[in-house]
């Protein structure tokens, strides 16, 4: 597994307790440190996804996500097929 790359600045916490239902967690932001780490950060298409992870611990953190989907292989062709006789002939 590849090392995780953290980010910086940003900071997620589980909800507060007593916290309604709707209430999913919390995000810090400390915005000279993530501005700093948001400006040397350069990727292909300007994206960053970031996943919310929780540790061992059971504290929840933030990690860059660098997956990157295989390319995707042209399909085959389709071979072609012999016109043999009357069942070739459907009309639909």
């Amino acid at each position: 597994m590849a090392d995780k790359e953290f980010v910086d600045g940003l900071f997620v916490k589980q909800p507060r307790e007593g916290a309604p239902d709707f209430v999913k967690g919390a995000i810090s932001i400390k915005r000279a440190d993530l501005g700093n780490w948001l400006r040397g950060k350069v990727t292909e298409d300007g994206w960053i996804n970031i996943d919310i992870l929780e540790a061992q611990s059971g504290k929840w953190y933030c990690a860059v996500n660098n997956f990157k989907p295989e390319p995707k292989a042209a399909p085959a062709p389709v071979a072609a097929v012999a016109n043999n006789g009357p069942e070739d002939d459907v009309p639909f």
